[in-house]
């Protein structure tokens, strides 16, 4: 089950407000986590028990380190535990079709089916063990309450990655009211209608180019392709972290920002501060700085800035081209900090914009494309190195009836949104403009909302594209 499905909007998500909002506090936490487990059992039955097992064997191993001395081992055995689950149904085939063709033989290898969220949940996990054996938070006694932290559907299946210790107060406690229920519905529509109505018609584009041979489309075909997908996988990631974040306001829990439009970086190391926050703060927190960060020397600053990169590459997915994606980036941030960032920040603010959008571009196109050769191949379709025209009948297809599409995610990933609400509220505290500006907001406000919504429906019902794109996550 998803956030974009009729099922969950008019099924699922009604249903648990009702029983939610009528039991006691005591009861609220039981409900969510049986919803909880409803939600992942929901695609995956079989996998309902790997989840358990994730929980149980985490909240064992959070006690036998807080209550025992020789806590670094627990916590090691902790850490172990937890990557080999997820090495075990993410990695396991890749790492066997590789030592096939590396060594020319034939163990046998049926692929998993992969655990959907299992990197969120797995990353989540890891957290608490180590905040736990550092003393960062406190040990969690309940294991209803830990296996809710670990299971909690608003952030299960695409982040973003929820430290224990930023709810594990709100567990306990929490405010529910009206304020903040109706801020998480606004903030859900809003990333419901990312996702439907501006990245699904998106992805549908960036697929249609992205399955033809490189060979055969346009240099503008191209770059309308990777513009589309570029667009599609923010709408689509910001999309569900809205949503994410949106319902764990109506159920009384605040998480952390997990976007902060990406697209007007100056900087790739600035992109990284945007886009997906909870994961780069994750390897930060937990990878990064433990290595040593950027206090050993200038050297094992660049070392640690790829290995980090190169890890980050591989944990959104099994494949080469994951790797050599985060590589890339590492790579990138080492040269900028080497000395690229003092150029850049010299440079006029629209060339700095081009430079990060081109860097994320060509980077995209080797997390989209299945393998180096269609990455290559497609690059060069995209730079003119190859004999493919400038311009062709696909290009013009696209330009005369998607043009609209592309033009709305792109004026939609700038700051608009917040830069409307900003002014709406300078206005509400202008004697003079307060009518006009409180209209708005109690009046047309809700109505615009409810045209999302509806158009959203509209959308669902009369569209069977609806992907998931984090089944590799």
């Amino acid at each position: 089950m998803v956030f974009s499905s009729l099922i969950f909007l008019f099924v699922f998500l009604p249903i648990l407000f009702i029983v939610y909002f009528i039991v006691p506090f005591a009861l609220k936490n039981i409900i969510l986590l049986i919803a909880s487990l409803y939600f992942y059992a929901w695609g995956e039955p079989g996998y309902i028990f790997l989840m358990l097992f994730s929980i149980f064997m985490n909240y064992i191993f959070g006690l036998l380190i807080h209550y025992k001395h020789n806590k670094k081992t627990y916590a090691i055995l902790a850490i172990i535990g937890n990557l080999t689950l997820l090495g075990y149904y993410k990695y396991s085939s890749f790492l066997i079709e590789n030592v096939n063709a590396t060594f020319n033989i034939e163990i046998a290898n049926e692929p998993l089916p992969l655990p959907i969220g299992i990197s969120f949940f797995t990353f989540q996990a890891m957290s608490y063990i180590i905040d736990v054996y550092r003393k960062d938070t406190t040990v969690q006694k309940s294991l209803f309450d830990l296996a809710l932290y670990i299971s909690l559907f608003p952030q299960l299946v695409a982040g973003p990655i929820v430290r224990y210790n930023t709810i594990a107060q709100q567990l306990k406690s929490r405010v529910h009211n009206i304020p903040l229920f109706a801020n998480g519905v606004r903030q859900f529509i809003v990333g419901l209608a990312k996702k439907v109505i501006i990245a699904n018609p998106l992805g549908e584009i960036a697929d249609t180019i992205f399955a033809t041979s490189p060979n055969e489309i346009s240099v503008t075909t191209a770059w309308i392709g990777i513009l589309a997908y570029t667009l599609q996988i923010y709408f689509d990631f910001s999309g569900y972290s809205d949503m994410a974040i949106g319902l764990g306001k109506m159920f009384g829990f605040k998480f952390l920002a997990n976007f902060n439009y990406p697209y007007i970086s100056k900087s790739i190391s600035d992109f990284w501060r945007r886009w997906h926050i909870s994961l780069s703060s994750w390897f930060r927190d937990y990878v990064y700085i433990p290595l040593g960060g950027n206090r050993k020397g200038i050297w094992r600053t660049y070392r640690n800035l790829l290995i980090v990169w190169t890890i980050t590459g591989f944990w959104h997915g099994a494949s080469w081209t994951f790797l050599a994606w985060g590589l890339y980036y590492g790579i990138i941030i080492s040269i900028e900090r080497a000395g690229l960032q003092k150029i850049l920040n010299r440079l006029w603010s629209p060339f700095q914009h081009l430079y990060v959008l081109l860097i994320v571009m060509i980077g995209w196109v080797f997390f989209r494309a299945d393998n180096f050769t269609y990455s290559f191949e497609y690059l060069q379709s995209m730079f003119y190195l190859n004999n493919v025209a400038l311009f062709d009948y696909t290009a013009e297809f696209y330009l005369h009836d998607k043009a609209y599409l592309m033009i709305l995610g792109i004026v939609f990933s700038l700051p608009v949104y917040p830069w409307f609400i900003n002014k709406l509220s300078q206005y509400e505290n202008h004697h003079r403009l307060r009518p006009l500006a409180t209209t708005v907001h109690y009046g047309v406000g809700p109505f615009v909302y409810m045209i999302l919504l509806t158009l959203v429906t509209m959308f669902l019902v009369n569209s069977t594209y609806n992907p998931f794109i984090y089944f590799r996550f």
